[in-house]
């Protein structure tokens, strides 16, 4: 499968925020999105969700525009796990997963045996199954957001788009949720991710695209995307992009360079007395 995003622009009401973006992504890759605050990221996931209309260009599913599609078309290619979700009731982590099935049922149909057992296969293959009758509202963030990735893999998606899946996790949670989304893409899912950590697109990313606030986007692979000129061309700060071999493995990072009156050896305040 090809998921293609041709010349896109897209915005609210006629006001353009993105103009003119083309990317694709394949089977098994995983494209994170950079970019400041209030560059367009999530209007731009709104977009290739359908939520907003699209102001100019086409999104592709191979051959097919998926512009006049329906929520219901939709929701049977792509899922969405968004950045948090708290339902109105205390549902079960299993009943909120179980919703994700609707787009598989008639319009008066209700859940049965086969989706409450598919939702709980889909527990168990990310290792959460213990969480099943456990209250959504009573788990850890990142208990929460893996559920919420069960949610979106019960409606059997090929393509997978996730708005800042990591974000307000702690390490351990966010390893682990990057871990599943690597895990995904060896199964083929396609996985487009938002992101404000440079990093994640070294750790589980294949390709990774950069807006920018002039209006242009640099599109590749991470090392040639995450460089120390352009995280300054787009941030303002200076970073220092690192590697590490752990065995055979090459391992990069990106990290922020202070300003060197932060090491001085003065505090940056006194107490009063």
């Amino acid at each position: 499968m090809i998921f293609s995003v041709e010349n896109v622009s897209c915005g609210y009401q006629g006001h353009t925020v993105l103009s003119d973006l083309s990317f694709s992504a394949t089977d098994g890759s995983v494209l994170c999105i950079l970019g400041p605050n209030g560059i367009g990221k999530t209007t731009l996931f709104r977009t290739l969700m359908g939520l907003l209309p699209c102001l100019g260009g086409d999104i592709r599913i191979d051959d097919r525009s998926t512009l006049k599609w329906s929520a219901r078309q939709r929701a049977r290619v792509m899922g969405f796990v968004p950045q948090s979700h708290v339902p109105p009731f205390p549902y079960t982590v299993r009943q909120v997963v179980v919703m994700g099935r609707s787009s598989h049922l008639g319009m008066f149909s209700s859940p049965g045996e086969q989706d409450y057992a598919l939702a709980d296969d889909i527990l168990r293959s990310l290792g959460i199954e213990n969480l099943g009758e456990r209250v959504y509202t009573r788990i850890s963030g990142g208990e929460r957001q893996m559920a919420l990735i069960a949610r979106a893999l019960i409606q059997s998606p090929q393509i997978l788009l996730m708005d800042e899946p990591a974000a307000n996790l702690d390490l351990a949670n966010q390893v682990m949720v990057l871990e599943t989304i690597r895990k995904l893409a060896d199964r083929g899912i396609i996985v487009i991710m938002t992101t404000h950590s440079p990093d994640h697109a070294f750790l589980c990313g294949t390709e990774a695209l950069l807006l920018t606030r002039e209006g242009y986007m640099i599109h590749g692979v991470p090392e040639q995307v995450v460089t120390t000129e352009n995280m300054r061309r787009v941030y303002g700060v200076e970073v220092c992009i690192t590697t590490a071999r752990k065995q055979e493995k090459l391992i990069r990072g990106c990290v922020p360079v202070m300003d060197s009156r932060t090491n001085s050896s003065t505090p940056p305040f006194q107490a009063m007395k």
